[in-house]
């Protein structure tokens, strides 16, 4: 997923998809990142909706067969791959319910990560 230029804006309908199936797993947390939903779990990204490519963070052999399936990695800029993540085709993206699914594996693989703590607040 090489980037050129300028980002895409976001979908309206892919952005609802991505919030509606994240809001029913049960330990996600919504936020925004680069005006884009992310999951969260115990403080760690479990799936993303970047551009209208929606990424989600598996386990190793998970990312693996995923890859050899035809799912694409993702890399921002050129060269620059995020190692966790990849993104699903077009039409398991394009579907809720295989959103939802995506997203509550790749959540299930983040609770087995220890829980990013917020960053101490500096003495003054």
């Amino acid at each position: 997923m090489p980037r050129s230029g300028a980002w895409t804006k976001r979908s309206p309908a892919r952005v609802d998809r991505f919030r509606t199936a994240a809001a029913r797993i049960d330990g996600v947390e919504l936020r925004t990142m680069f005006g884009s939903p992310v999951a969260f779990v115990g403080g760690n990204m479990a799936a993303w909706l970047h551009e209208n490519t929606m990424l989600v963070r598996v386990a190793p052999a998970e990312r693996a067969e995923r890859l050899a399936a035809g799912w694409a990695p993702f890399e921002p800029p050129p060269g620059r791959r995020f190692q966790e993540y990849v993104a699903p085709p077009t039409e398991v993206a394009a579907d809720v319910d295989a959103t939802r699914d995506w997203i509550e594996r790749s959540a299930t693989h983040v609770r087995s990560l220890p829980s990013k703590r917020p960053p101490r607040a500096k003495a003054r």
